[in-house]
């Protein structure tokens, strides 16, 4: 064998070996809290239907709607370079404007609002 070969199939060797001890070594040994589910520091053994604050929910989907829509602002740095500069600036206004009427309207509709 020369060199290169060796050299390839010693560690392939020693990395199947470990996957396979890797592998069954945890089958040998099982832990029922290692076999349950992590939930993020709950009781998985607790009821599933909790009451849950909708204003979490709320406020979580009005964060990705307004990160989505701040997203289509990333490549104002690229339009720049286009021959008409003044229809990137356009559409960019037009985007943060829209995101203003809907943060207005979520302000005024008592979205954002914690306390009742």
């Amino acid at each position: 064998m020369n060199l290169i070969t060796l050299s390839i199939a010693i560690p392939a060797l020693i990395s199947l070996i470990l996957a396979f001890i890797a592998f069954w070594l945890p089958a040998l040994n099982p832990d029922s809290e290692k076999l349950s589910p992590y939930e993020c520091g709950f009781d998985p053994l607790g009821s599933a239907r909790l009451p849950f604050s909708l204003r979490f929910f709320l406020v979580a989907i009005l964060f990705l709607l307004f990160d989505l829509e701040i997203a289509l602002l990333l490549p104002l740095p690229w339009g720049d370079q286009l021959s008409s500069p003044l229809i990137t600036t356009l559409w960019a206004s037009i985007i943060i404007i829209l995101l203003t009427l809907g943060l207005v309207y979520e302000w005024l509709q008592g979205g954002l609002e914690w306390a009742e």
